[in-house]
């Protein structure tokens, strides 16, 4: 990897942490990170040591959203090409978005554009008090495509029309208000902000964290019908009767810890 950093608690440890690694274009994307976050993300969420996923980036800036060079050279493609470098970056938010582990935003300084898009597809996002945001792309002609169906879904609709449509920059608090930051704190207590988080995260159960994660995928923008209630009965059958569902019952009755907390 030339543009990531990743980070393990330990010798293998139960969090990895993925740092953006190109602080002196203030973690600005190209092709080489988009296929590096997903060839990453997608090795991290097949390795059943890893428990929880820590995204945030080098330097002054999490990630200020597309490289000026690459987008220099995007200038003279083809429609097929726009299509293929477009496709890249959609499948890498997916492979984020999709993870079944557990991704926790952290966010400080710049945050434009793709950067948001990151944001939006962790499960948890943590954001320092300087962090500044902006869907930035209608200043350039053009729109937030790939990262839109998850900026949407943070923000809500009527936020989205406001900041796709302006191209404001917004803070971090604004950010919280809104939906798309869970948690704002000071830069120097960021870090302590994200470990409680992931403390809390493998404390859990791995299988039931996995399953809650796809859970909320699955019936969040979905009609309450009667399938989707029997789906839902089914689920919480089949991790009842799991082998992880029977030890957390077995601990919690006999005043144990379960045998997924480490240490």
């Amino acid at each position: 990897m030339n543009t990531i950093i990743t980070e393990r608690t330990g010798t293998v440890g139960p969090v990895a942490r993925v740092w953006l690694n190109r602080p002196e274009v203030r973690n600005a994307f190209n092709d080489s990170v988009i296929a590096e976050l997903t060839a990453t993300f997608t090795a991290l969420g097949a390795d059943d040591s890893v428990r929880a996923i820590v995204l945030g980036g080098h330097g002054k800036a999490f990630c200020a959203g597309a490289d000026l060079n690459w987008m220099r050279a995007m200038a003279d493609y083809s429609w097929d090409q726009n299509k293929a470098d477009a496709q890249g970056l959609a499948d890498m938010l997916w492979a984020i978005y999709s993870c079944p582990k557990p991704v926790v935003g952290r966010i400080h300084g710049d945050c434009y554009a793709g950067g948001v898009g990151l944001a939006a597809v962790c499960d948890v996002v943590v954001a320092s008090d300087n962090a500044g945001f902006c869907l930035s792309e209608a200043k350039l002609g053009l729109l937030p495509a790939t990262i839109g169906p998850y900026v949407a879904r943070a923000l809500g609709a009527r936020a989205s029309h406001r900041y796709f449509l302006t191209a404001e920059r917004f803070s971090a608090a604004e950010a919280h208000r809104l939906g798309l930051v869970h948690e704002v704190c000071s830069a120097e207590a960021l870090d302590s902000q994200i470990d409680a988080l992931t403390a809390a995260l493998v404390a859990n159960g791995p299988a039931a964290v996995k399953a809650c994660k796809q859970l909320v995928h699955d019936v969040a923008h979905a009609a309450i019908t009667p399938a989707l209630r029997e789906d839902t009965a089914r689920r919480i059958a089949d991790i009842r009767g799991s082998a992880e569902g029977k030890e957390g019952v077995s601990s919690f009755l006999n005043k144990r810890a379960p045998n997924w907390i480490l240490g």
